[in-house]
């Protein structure tokens, strides 16, 4: 898309929100409503582009993609009114009499950039936010999983004129363009790299913004844990979208008393789940492309490989892999892996694992699997990291009643549900002042007789 399209997009949507178009409620409902059935509309398309770009069989694309856009949905049209409403809250006694209370406000005009891992989920979740919220919304889906991008291309205009959701599909170019635009919030999900240009081209117009990034996530298995029931879930937690899922477990770090026992359980899992050829298996995805698929070959340490390692360069496909004996100097732990290689490392006491842990940058994402609540106490308390699971892996950013993101190098700012009304929303802090009283001590000249009085209201 042409520059010149782009700002006219961008001046099209401030005018629309300057004329206070979408600041009634029912407006938003209306929205929402239409991009629901609009969405129920074009699932089977849905599915068959997500299968176009990821290989991902139509359960998975609904578990994990439509159906939890259609969650966030019905969360918002059954609480967005009392989201929307102004909340009293209570006067200090120095400014009797008068109404304080916070007005919820939209932004004005916003831009959601979003992966291609979960391109359906992480491009209308957001925007379902930011609509609840009172926006307007420039959607930027990407240029890795164009099939998606083009499904949600025909969803969105057949529900909004442009001057209200517009979409810019393209690459970089588009991307470098609207990035010099003056939006009124941004919201980012992808790479850290990224997300670094996002932030520095926001700050020249001193623009709000939430990160969703990612980060090395680490599962840790101590050696009170389940070891059958943990190896089930943290290969269903890896696997996933064929690891390339931003909370997946990056690393197993396992108390070494128990790190044979576990790789048995996980040979077994990873066998009971995907069968015993992956790479023919349907239901099983694929790298998003050729660059990350090499990528990916080239964290292999074939001499640690212990599990799987099989790939298909025609089908972009990659076994389910298990790595072993790998320590933090190696080649696979220098980076985010975001793909379906699994290290294991091992430490000799829980205290070793948590300082190495916080050593590293802080992670979008953290597992503990164990029975000994003093360890799930000292490790939720001590590591620093966005959210995660005891005893389970990626099922905590599927609740609509806590919100969902990172912190220093894994992001800022977090949403879902009420969390995402409020991301997307400025809070206006006003005081309604009464006329029929007006106390005189705060007024020069300064009184002595009065202070006793200020003293006593603001204490």
């Amino acid at each position: 898309m042409e520059k010149t399209e782009i700002q006219k997009i961008v001046a099209a949507q401030r005018a629309y929100f300057k004329a206070g178009k979408t600041l009634d409620v029912n407006v938003r409902i209306s929205a929402l409503k239409a991009l629901k059935a609009g969405i129920q509309r074009h699932e089977g398309e849905i599915n068959k582009a997500l299968e176009m770009d990821l290989g991902k069989g139509a359960f998975e694309s609904y578990m994990c993609e439509t159906g939890m856009v259609l969650s966030e949905l019905s969360h918002m049209l059954s609480h967005i009114r009392s989201y929307a409403k102004e909340k009293t809250v209570a006067t200090p006694l120095a400014q009797f009499h008068a109404r304080s209370y916070k007005k919820p406000s939209p932004y004005g005009v916003t831009l959601i950039m979003s992966p291609w891992n979960y391109p359906f989920l992480l491009t209308i979740s957001p925007l379902i936010d930011s609509i609840a919220a009172g926006n307007t919304a420039v959607v930027k889906p990407s240029a890795y999983s164009p099939y998606t991008s083009e499904v949600i291309k025909t969803i969105l205009q057949e529900c909004f004129n442009e001057e209200y959701v517009a979409v810019v599909t393209g690459g970089r170019a588009e991307n470098t363009t609207l990035l010099e635009e003056h939006f009124d919030y941004i919201f980012f999900t992808g790479s850290q790299a990224v997300g670094r240009e996002v932030m520095r081209k926001a700050s020249e117009h001193l623009t709000p913004v939430t990160l969703e990034l990612g980060g090395k996530s680490p599962c840790i298995v101590d050696k009170t844990a389940n070891l059958k029931l943990a190896a089930k879930r943290i290969v269903f937690g890896k696997y996933l979208n064929c690891g390339q899922t931003c909370v997946a477990p990056d690393y197993i770090y396992c108390d070494a008393s128990i790190k044979d026992k576990l790789m048995d359980e996980l040979r077994l899992q990873i066998k009971k789940q995907f069968g015993t050829s992956p790479l023919i298996n349907r239901d099983y995805g694929k790298i998003i492309n050729e660059k990350h698929f090499k990528r990916l070959c080239g964290l292999m340490d074939m001499e640690k490989v212990a599990i799987g390692g099989r790939s298909e360069s025609d089908t972009l496909r990659i076994e389910p892999t298990v790595m072993e004996n790998v320590t933090f100097d190696d080649k696979v732990m220098q980076e985010e892996i975001f793909g379906p290689i699994l290290p294991v490392l091992t430490y000799d006491s829980l205290d070793e694992a948590i300082a190495q842990i916080n050593e590293m940058p802080h992670p979008l994402a953290l597992y503990l699997f164990t029975t000994n609540k003093k360890n799930v106490k000292k490790v939720t308390s001590q590591v620093g990291y966005g959210g995660g699971c005891i005893n389970d892996t990626i099922i905590h950013l599927a609740t609509t009643e806590m919100g969902f993101g990172g912190f220093g190098e894994s992001g800022m700012g977090a949403y879902h549900g009420k969390t995402g009304f409020d991301t997307f929303t400025h809070y206006k802090s006003i005081v309604d002042k009464k006329l029929w009283i007006d106390l005189p001590m705060r007024y020069q000249p300064y009184k002595k007789v009065y202070e006793k009085m200020v003293r006593m209201f603001m204490r």
